[in-house]
């Protein structure tokens, strides 16, 4: 293929990129920018030779226009390839006289020269007039009838023996102010439609400039140097050159020196308004325009670099030697968009008449799909699904995991064992279990029926558990379907319905049985209470820390007297009133005594102490070992009758009845005490725990032997209700797991071959999506136009 016949190659390239709507192709053309009323329109009817372009004020050119200009001999057979159409009327008569002077090929000049519109193929325009009328309905049909624009190009191809190889396309002018019916926002659509095509790197951009003014105004050179700073593709044309004023010329902008640019600058003369008013000719035009620069004394030296004929000439060579140096990209462009297609092509799948044109094929590729989505919700929960792993959520048997130690850890640890039971709640527990008589020990009957309830309330976070996994499991069935596997079974949207409603109904089905197991293990821990566990704490273990905080309470009570009678006494020893000083020293005097009684070992007492001092001293020195000693008697059964004769003595010797610290010092106690079990120290400082239990005024109500049994029993509550916790969270999630997961894991593929491997369904299951088929259509249609555009750019490259 010659050189010259590069730029026809790329108008077939432009009819198949114009005609299946392909964008990806950057092909190289000549874009006309400029102002309105700059005389783009002109400057094209010049090139062309005819009237063909509508006129009027306002935007004319509201949609773009792509020109193919295609030169033609006198005896080309083209000429005498009379379009089928031609030889009709618009009401289907033929034409004998049209059809007689183009079956005789008529060397006239409207035999030689037509337009052809891409968008009415097969029908030749020899009036352009008629090419006019055609333009501004086709801009109307798409634009509408006001000032609006189009992006949606309209191609028009003239065949003359008087035109040169060319391929141009004519864009709406640029304005400023909206006028009539134009939009408000017509400057900024105008904007972004010339930008669209003068940003792509194969344009070549023609921006008109008119001459009479000044150069530093021209928005089509402003327009051109955002997208080419340097001025490698921008050819500058000045018009009006003969409306300048006079004296003044644009000899130094023809030559570069104001403003230059690679490709140079033109100058033109156009047809004024008053010569298309009186219909002047192109030709005339054209010869009055050759006569302008050979007699102007500024333009005379460069008369043969200026003019149309000369702009046709350059743009002609500078279009071929574009259109060489951007080809090899074109090529290696269309190799890629062509994998591309292919690749989506095989993405959409064979056409399924060729796979599916006995029962057998059918009856394998339903099997193969059906077998692909139970291995794809298996790897899934395994978290085998290498390609589809997600990074930003957790997903699969990663989330069921998370469910398990997490979210439902979470909430058994939040649970408070004594909920809801108060210290009254204890005590008539206690008493209703003794009956009519008073018990000699704390009954194991009210544990029991304080502890149950308790364990109850693990019941409705495994429930819920449950209930996480299986939304989970569901979650996966549909986010297969978005997968790799998904893509295939997205061409048959009704087997993949059917694979989704099987999977649900089997998750259903093993939801029931998960759930009431769950509730199973909950009510076997209600009903056997072991007390022989070995991690429980044990009546012995509870009471003897219960008495060890009674001590120790007592002592800090102590400890906080003496500093309250030290700070007496500092502060009675500044006073100067002598009589108020012996009155407060013996106050003072009394109170340090009776602190030193109760704190001080008989070693460190007095002689002359008096007796009910001393004891009081004797009294607080045995109190520790008898009183934990007698306790524990009277709750182990050692001699009970004797335990209830030393509380009634104990009491008449300290009538001030057992006081329980408040929930934080107990906590605090707590961590100080060295002798306490690990396992009952962190349950009482669980501050959830203790908060149920009650202000000071009610355990004031209690009696001493009441408050010692009641947190005896709510001791022991937390003890085996931290028991019960810590086995239910091991087995609840190990259930889910045997009756949901592995059991939906391992007969999900038998479940769909049963339900759905029938040969009467699968003309059913394997009728292909429309829009699936209209896609691999319209991507056939892609490749086959990116393969004919490859094979045309063959033959040059």
């Amino acid at each position: 293929m010659s050189f010259e016949d590069l730029i026809p190659v790329v108008n077939k390239l432009q009819d198949i990129v114009t005609t299946t709507q392909v964008a990806d192709i950057d092909l190289p053309l000549l874009a006309v920018v400029g102002s309105q009323s700059c005389g783009k329109s002109s400057v094209l009817e010049n090139i062309v030779g005819r009237d063909f372009l509508p006129r009027g004020t306002g935007i004319v050119t509201r949609r773009p226009l792509v020109l193919q200009l295609i030169n033609i001999k006198e005896d080309d057979p083209i000429v005498h390839q009379v379009p089928q159409q031609d030889i009709t009327t618009s009401n289907g008569e033929i034409n004998l006289e049209d059809h007689l002077r183009k079956s005789k090929g008529g060397a006239s000049r409207t035999a030689t020269e037509w337009g052809e519109f891409l968008h009415v193929p097969g029908k030749r325009f020899y009036s352009f007039n008629d090419i006019r009328g055609e333009i501004e309905r086709e801009t109307a049909r798409i634009a509408g009838q006001n000032k609006g624009i189009s992006r949606l190009p309209i191609n028009l191809k003239i065949y003359s023996t008087r035109v040169l190889n060319l391929t141009l396309i004519d864009l709406p002018g640029l304005t400023k102010i909206p006028v009539g019916d134009q939009p408000s926002d017509i400057e900024r659509q105008t904007r972004n439609l010339i930008m669209e095509y003068i940003s792509k790197p194969n344009c070549i951009i023609l921006a008109v400039s008119p001459a009479n003014v000044d150069l530093v105004n021209s928005e089509s050179l402003k327009l051109a140097r955002q997208v080419d700073p340097t001025g490698k593709r921008t050819v500058g044309i000045l018009t009006k050159l003969d409306l300048m004023d006079q004296g003044t010329n644009a000899v130094d902008i023809l030559k570069g020196n104001v403003y230059p640019l690679k490709l140079g600058f033109i100058g033109i003369v156009n047809r004024s308004q008053q010569d298309i008013a009186d219909n002047k000719s192109l030709d005339d035009s054209l010869f009055t325009e050759q006569q302008f620069f050979v007699n102007h004394p500024a333009y005379r030296s460069m008369s043969n670099k200026c003019g149309t004929k000369y702009l046709a000439s350059t743009l002609n060579k500078i279009l071929m030697n574009h259109i060489r140096e951007r080809l090899p990209d074109i090529k290696a462009k269309l190799n890629t968009l062509m994998g591309q297609a292919e690749q989506e092509l095989a993405s959409y799948g064979d056409i399924p008449s060729a796979l599916t044109s006995s029962g057998e094929a059918r009856g394998a590729m339903v099997l193969t799909l059906m077998t692909k989505f139970a291995n794809s919700f298996v790897h899934s929960i395994d978290g085998t699904q290498v390609s589809d792993f997600s990074t930003k959520e957790l997903c699969g048997g990663a989330r069921i995991y998370h469910i398990y130690n997490e979210v439902y850890g979470n909430q058994l640890a939040m649970i408070n064992p004594t909920h809801n039971l108060t210290i009254q709640d204890i005590r008539t527990a206690i008493r209703n279990s003794t009956g009519p008589r008073a018990s000699l020990f704390v009954p194991e009957l009210a544990f029991d029926l304080l502890v149950k309830p308790q364990i109850k309330l693990l019941e409705e976070p495994s429930k819920r558990c449950v209930e996480l996994v299986y939304e989970e499991l569901m979650k996966i069935v549909h986010n297969v379907c978005s997968s790799s596997i998904g893509l295939e079974l997205n061409r048959y949207p009704k087997l993949q319905a059917k694979l989704i409603e099987v999977v649900s109904d089997l998750l259903r089905e093993r939801l029931g049985p998960t759930t009431k197991y769950v509730e199973s293990l909950i009510e076997i821990h209600r009903a056997y209470i072991n007390t022989n566990h070995p991690n429980f704490i044990g009546a012995a273990q509870a009471m003897n820390s219960v008495v060890e905080e009674r001590q120790k309470q007592k002592e800090l009570e102590s400890n906080n007297k003496l500093r309250l009678a030290s700070e007496r006494i500092l502060k009675s020893n500044s006073t100067k009133n002598q009589d108020e000083e012996s009155e407060e020293d013996k106050d003072e005097s009394e109170d340090i005594n009776s602190v030193d009684d109760v704190i001080k070992s008989p070693k460190h007492s007095q002689s002359h102490q008096r007796t009910s001092s001393s004891s009081t001293v004797q009294r607080s020195v045995t109190g520790v070992h008898e009183n934990q000693e007698s306790y524990l008697n009277y709750f182990f059964g050692k001699d009970p009758l004797v335990h209830q004769q030393q509380l009634q003595q104990q009491a008449q010797l300290n009538p001030t009845p057992f006081k329980f610290p408040h929930p934080h010092e107990q906590t605090l106690q707590f961590i100080g005490s060295n002798n306490l079990d690990a396992s009952m120290s962190k349950l009482s400082m669980n501050e959830d725990d203790s908060t149920s239990f009650e202000t000071d005024d009610t355990i004031n109500e209690l009696s001493e032997r009441e408050q010692l049994e009641c947190e005896l029993i709510r001791r022991l509550i937390i003890s085996y209700f931290s028991i019960v916790r810590e086995m239910i969270q091991d087995q609840v999630p190990k259930s889910i797991m045997c009756l949901l997961v592995n059991y939906i894991k391992q007969h999900i593929q038998n479940r769909l071959v049963v339900k759905l491997y029938n040969e009467s369904m699968f003309d059913e299951l394997l009728q292909e999506d429309e829009s699936i088929q209209a896609e691999r259509e319209k991507c056939i249609e892609i490749l086959k136009t990116y393969r004919e555009a490859s094979n045309i750019i063959s033959d040059v490259v």
